[in-house]
C-alpha cells in the first residue's frame, strides 16, 4: 500500500512539474552551440557543436545600436536575436529583440509568442502598449494597457495577444527579452488573412460577423503582402 502511495505521489509531482514549466527546458551542460544538421533527424531544439570547436563568435551578435528602416506598411521593424542569430543561445531559454517604430503611428501589430513571455523596455519615444487576457469567467477578454516613456518596462505574459504603438512625435526604440531561444511569433492579421492556403472566406466572414466582400478584400491585401 505504501508503495502504491509513493508511485501516485511521484506521478502527481511529475505531472505538476510539467504543467509548471513555462519556458524552455533547463540545459544539462554549460552550453550547446547550435549546428545545422541535415541527416533527417528532428529534435526539439538544435544539435550541439563539439565543445572543443566553440569560439567566442558563437555567443556574439553586433549591430543592435543601429537604427532600422521603419518604412513597412505598419511602420515598425523588429530585429530578432534568437538562436538563428546567436547559435550559443541554444538550450539557454532566452532571446532578445530590438524594435524600431516610425514617428506617430508606428505599430508592432497585435501578435503572440507561443513559447515565451516578454519583458520590454523603452529607450526612446513614447509607446502605447497592451495585451489581451484569455477568456474570463464571463467570457470577456480584458485589455490591459499602459503608456510607456524612456526607462519604463512592461511585461507581456506568454501566449497572450499584445502590441506596441508609437504615440509620440518622434521615432521610438524598445528592446525586449523573451523566455525562449526561439519564441515564435504569430501576427494575428497576417495569420488569419494571409494563411497559405487561405482560410475559406465563409469561415472568416462568420467569425468576424462581416460581409464576405470585406474578407475577400483583406485576404487579397495580406496575401499580396506576404506570399
Amino acid at each position: 500500500m505504501e508503495g502504491l502511495k509513493f508511485v501516485l505521489v511521484f506521478v502527481l509531482l511529475v505531472l505538476a512539474s510539467s504543467f509548471a514549466s513555462a519556458s524552455d527546458p533547463s540545459p544539462l551542460q554549460d552550453f550547446c552551440v547550435a549546428i545545422n544538421e541535415t541527416d533527417g533527424v528532428f529534435v526539439n531544439g538544435k544539435f550541439c557543436k563539439d565543445p572543443a570547436q566553440v569560439t567566442e563568435n558563437d555567443f556574439f551578435y553586433a549591430g543592435l545600436n543601429m537604427p532600422r528602416d521603419t518604412s513597412s506598411p505598419v511602420g515598425s521593424k523588429v530585429t530578432p536575436v534568437n538562436v538563428a542569430q546567436i547559435a550559443g543561445l541554444n538550450t539557454l531559454g532566452i532571446s532578445f529583440a530590438r524594435i524600431d517604430y516610425a514617428q506617430y503611428g508606428g505599430l508592432n501589430p497585435p501578435h503572440t509568442h507561443p513559447r515565451a513571455s516578454e519583458i520590454l523596455v523603452v529607450v526612446e519615444g513614447t509607446l502605447y502598449v497592451g495585451f489581451v487576457t484569455s477568456n474570463l469567467a464571463n467570457g470577456d477578454n480584458r485589455l490591459i494597457t499602459k503608456v510607456l516613456n524612456p526607462g519604463d518596462v512592461f511585461v507581456f505574459p506568454i501566449g497572450l495577444i499584445h502590441f506596441q504603438f508609437n504615440v509620440g512625435k518622434t521615432n521610438a526604440v524598445a528592446f525586449a527579452s523573451l523566455s525562449s531561444q526561439n519564441p515564435g511569433v504569430i501576427t494575428i492579421a497576417n495569420a488569419v488573412f494571409g494563411a497559405d492556403p487561405p482560410i475559406k472566406p465563409d469561415v472568416l466572414a462568420k467569425a468576424f460577423q462581416v460581409d464576405k466582400k470585406i474578407v475577400d478584400y483583406l485576404q487579397k491585401q495580406f496575401w499580396t503582402d506576404n506570399n
